[in-house]
């Protein structure tokens, strides 16, 4: 009976004791879910207006808030290799997706983009302001933490009657660099 109650007794600490004591251990790392990525590109577009190519710069900014919530904002001027004055600018802004991921380095993205273009048309014929529809898709390839290579962005723009009820269809590739600000 001694034996027994030693045994019980034992028992009972050894669990009331784990109660009180958390054996979970540290989480090695966290991941921060909200980050913004900042960066610039070099452009070339097929103008939509003819079979003229226009060659640009822009800026762009991703806002990563969850793997599935996210938002991208870019400035497109298009103002080299012009055809007699003929230029374009953009701005747009639009939900991001992320479609898959090659290796551990690079993501591939799909975007739906909405905004504002102008134009001002060959010999100074006139100029004008429209809403711009894009679609398109990016892979980017992450060289370091901070740092991210914008291998290829692809565009395709619709810019909805915008001269004798007709419209224009501009697109066009990209490639740039970005650095992850936050």
């Amino acid at each position: 009976m001694r034996r027994s109650a030693l045994v019980l007794c034992y028992v009972s600490l050894a669990f009331s004791g784990s109660y009180f004591v958390e054996a979970q251990a540290v989480p090695s790392a966290t991941a921060r879910q909200f980050t913004i990525t900042a960066g610039g590109f070099a452009s070339g577009f097929q103008s939509g207006d003819n079979n003229d190519y226009l060659i640009g710069a822009g800026t762009y900014v991703d806002f990563h808030f969850r793997h599935w919530i996210q938002l991208e904002g870019e400035a497109r001027w298009l103002r080299w290799n012009q055809y007699a004055g003929e230029h374009e600018d953009t701005y747009l802004i639009g939900p991001r997706v992320p479609i898959c991921h090659i290796g551990r380095k690079t993501e591939v993205f799909g975007k739906a983009l909405v905004g504002y273009g102008k134009m001002t048309f060959p010999f100074n014929y006139g100029y004008g302001s429209f809403t711009a529809l894009a679609l398109g898709g990016t892979i980017d390839y992450h060289a370091t933490r901070k740092l991210s290579i914008r291998a290829l962005d692809v565009e395709y723009q619709d810019w909805p009657v915008w001269l004798n009820n007709h419209s224009l269809y501009p697109y066009g590739v990209s490639v740039g660099v970005g650095y992850r600000v936050f």
